[in-house]
C-alpha cells in the first residue's frame, strides 16, 4: 500500500464511521494530510469539542487526549500511539503542589496546559504558550507558581516585572537542546535569515531571537512575513511543514536535535489501525478528575478570552 492508498482509505473510513482526526503541528506531514484539524494541542481540543463527530483520535500525546476528554466528556477519545507521553507534562506530581499550596496558601498556581490531568486538579488556572503573557497579568494575586517549564516561565517573568513569579524546575528535553551557538553558528551561515522560537528555549536563545511564539505562532508569522529565510527554533517538523506550505521560501532547523520523541510515534499506520480495526487506547476518566481538571481550563478561559 502506497502513502497516497493508505491516506485515502484513512479519510474514506474516518467519514464512515464518524472519526474526528486531530494531529498535532509536531507530527509528520503525511499524517497532517489525513487530518480533521492541524494545531498546538489546546486548539485542536477546542476543535474536538466543536466538532460533530462523536469519536476523536488524537494524534499527539498522553495529555492532549487527556484534555480533549476534559472537554468533550460525551465523546469518545483515543491516543494514537499508547507510548506518546510528554517528559515535561509528567515532571511534576500532584502531591508535590498540594504540599506547596499547604505552605504557599496566598500563591496563585499557574499550569501550563501541558501538564498532565491529574496535576491539573490542583492548580488554579492553565495557560498556553500563546496565552500565558496575557493571562499572568490579568491575574490579581501577585504571588504566582509557574509550572512546569521554567524556560516558559522565565519568559513571563521577565515581562511582567510587577509579579512574584516563582519556578520550579522543568521544562522541554528537546526545547532545552538549543543553544546560544546554535543561533550564531545558523546565523552566520544564513545572515539573512530571521530566527523564530519557542518561548520554552532558554533564556540565551530567546534573547536572540527575531520572533518568539507559540508553533502556532511561529508558523503564522514565518509565511506572513516578507523575509525569504527563517531560522526555526521548535520541534524540527515545523520546518518540513513550512517547507510545504511555502515552497517559495527557506527553512533551516536551529538544531537537528530539536526531535520530539513521543511525537514521532506516530505514523501513518497508527491512523489507519485504528480507523480500520481500531486500534488505539481509549482515554477514559473519572467525572470528579473530569470536573476538577476542567477548573483552571474554565478559569483560563476567564482571564484570557
Amino acid at each position: 500500500m502506497t502513502t497516497r492508498e493508505m491516506q485515502d482509505e484513512i479519510i474514506r473510513l474516518k467519514k464512515e464511521k464518524d472519526i474526528c482526526i486531530l494531529v498535532h503541528a509536531y507530527i509528520s506531514h503525511d499524517v497532517w494530510e489525513v487530518a480533521d484539524y492541524v494545531g498546538d494541542s489546546y486548539g485542536l481540543s477546542k476543535q474536538a469539542a466543536s466538532a460533530p463527530q462523536q469519536n476523536v483520535l488524537m494524534c499527539g500525546v498522553r495529555f492532549m487526549a487527556e484534555t480533549c476528554k476534559i472537554l468533550s466528556p460525551e465523546k469518545k477519545v483515543y491516543l494514537s500511539h499508547p507510548d506518546a507521553g510528554c517528559p515535561m507534562a509528567e515532571q511534576i506530581d500532584r502531591e508535590l503542589i498540594e504540599a506547596y499550596k499547604e505552605k504557599n496558601p496566598d500563591t496563585t498556581v499557574v499550569a501550563y496546559i501541558n501538564t498532565t490531568a491529574d496535576l491539573k486538579t490542583v492548580c488554579d488556572v492553565c495557560v498556553t504558550s500563546a496565552s500565558a503573557l496575557k493571562i499572568v497579568n490579568n491575574i490579581e494575586n501577585k504571588k504566582i507558581l509557574f509550572i512546569p517549564d521554567r524556560n516558559l516561565g522565565g519568559w513571563i517573568k521577565e515581562k511582567c516585572p510587577d509579579k512574584e513569579i516563582e519556578l520550579m524546575q522543568g521544562g522541554c528535553p528537546s526545547h532545552a537542546l538549543l543553544r546560544k551557538e546554535d543561533v550564531e553558528r545558523m546565523k552566520a551561515k544564513y545572515p539573512n535569515a530571521q530566527v523564530l522560537v519557542h518561548p520554552e528555549s532558554r533564556k540565551e536563545v530567546v534573547d536572540l531571537a527575531d520572533y518568539v511564539g507559540s508553533t502556532t505562532g511561529i508558523m503564522k508569522f514565518a509565511k506572513e512575513s516578507d523575509n525569504k529565510e527563517f531560522i526555526i527554533g521548535t520541534e524540527n517538523s515545523i520546518v518540513q511543514h513550512l517547507q510545504m506550505d511555502c515552497p517559495e521560501k527557506r527553512f533551516y532547523e536551529l538544531s537537528k536535535d530539536c526531535v520530539c520523541r513521543n511525537m514521532k510515534l506516530t505514523t501513518l499506520a497508527d491512523v489507519y489501525n485504528f480507523v480500520k480495526y481500531g486500534e488505539a487506547e481509549e482515554i477514559l476518566m473519572e467525572e470528579d478528575v473530569r470536573l476538577k481538571a476542567l477548573a483552571p481550563i474554565n478559569k483560563m478561559l476567564e482571564l484570557g478570552g
